[in-house]
């Protein structure tokens, strides 16, 4: 039987093949597939819970790749530090990973807000070529954003 669930997750994969985007098309199937072979009573708690933990694991694993390999070492790391791009990388680095530490309490905790920035990531993914990190950092925005707007509101009364 069709649920909206699956109607919803079919019409997200006709979107990923139409953009050509693999991620949205890999991520869809996989989780169709735990639902349809009764998988997904385990798997599903088990993604939302640690989904995001593991993802961010394996891009740090595939960022370290290079160190690892030898690609990239302490004479490129010092060489790079002379370049005044390389210092706006290390803030911007600093930056979004303070911003996404708060947007993984966001996510956590407010469901709301959660579905907006998951659709947010899809459309971005399916339709502008985006990845999906969008809902950590945009969370993480979206959290900064809320505190700012808390803090003025407070001030005004």
């Amino acid at each position: 039987m069709l649920t909206p669930a699956t109607i919803f997750m079919i019409i997200l994969l006709g979107i990923g093949l139409i953009a050509k985007n693999q991620s949205l098309i890999i991520a869809v199937a996989v989780l169709l597939v735990l639902k349809w072979v009764g998988l997904g009573d385990k798997a599903f708690p088990l993604l939302q819970q640690k989904g995001i933990h593991i993802g961010v694991t394996i891009i740090t694993i595939a960022v370290l790749v290079p160190i690892v390999t030898g690609e990239i070492g302490f004479k490129e790391l010092t060489g790079a530090m002379k370049s005044s791009y390389a210092w706006v990388a290390l803030g911007a680095g600093i930056f979004v990973a303070v911003i996404a530490a708060n947007g993984v309490e966001l996510l956590q905790n407010d469901p709301h807000i959660t579905a907006a920035l998951v659709f947010g990531t899809i459309l971005a993914v399916a339709l502008f070529n985006g990845v999906a990190v969008g809902p950590l950092i945009g969370a993480g925005i979206a959290y900064m954003a809320m505190r700012i707007v808390s803090f003025f509101t407070s001030m005004g009364g």
